[in-house]
């Protein structure tokens, strides 16, 4: 039942309208969106305060760090955080306050799966006829369109990262198998 809820959702993530290039964008976060929420799920919690080394974010730290990108980088999109995430536009205490939440594996990935939906949510606003459009992101002038180039950049990114480190916790990603 949970899988079909899931494969729902990602389903219909992707707003109708979209097409060209803000549809393939979609598409490539949903890819990410998968395989980044398969790991997180696949990597037991006790691995989920391992990290390669000192100084270097750990496994849940990974997770909840893109979980508050997912939700923080909206808002330059038009897209305001939900209210219980405590983010607001350039306040970037508010993501560390976030991410600094005591979570359990299973509310993290549960988090994870949220933001996700309100990360496609905020991509619906950006549509092929305005990605020229210039914003505010991180105090500096972008267009839409490099919003959404540094958004799926970001993901690919991190779920390197989360597959390296399963692969060094001898987890295989489950789509590996």
């Amino acid at each position: 039942m949970r899988r079909s809820l899931i494969a729902v959702a990602l389903a219909v993530a992707a707003p109708l309208h979209a097409q060209g290039l803000m549809a393939d964008l979609h598409g490539d976060v949903r890819d990410v969106q998968q395989k980044f929420i398969a790991l997180a799920k696949a990597i037991p919690e006790s691995a989920y305060g391992w990290r390669p080394g000192a100084g270097v974010r750990s496994v849940g730290e990974v997770v909840m760090h893109v979980t508050s990108e997912n939700y923080f980088i909206p808002i330059s999109m038009g897209k305001p955080a939900p209210a219980e995430t405590g983010m607001k536009d350039g306040d970037f205490k508010s993501i560390d306050a976030y991410v600094g939440r005591v979570r359990s594996k299973d509310q993290m990935v549960a988090d994870l799966e949220a933001s996700f939906t309100h990360l496609h949510q905020a991509m619906a606003l950006t549509t092929d006829q305005n990605l020229g459009e210039h914003i505010k992101m991180f105090g500096q002038d972008f267009t839409r369109q490099k919003a959404m180039v540094l958004t799926v950049t970001h993901l690919h990114e991190h779920l390197g990262q989360m597959i390296a480190y399963a692969r060094s916790n001898g987890i295989v990603p489950p789509w590996s198998k």
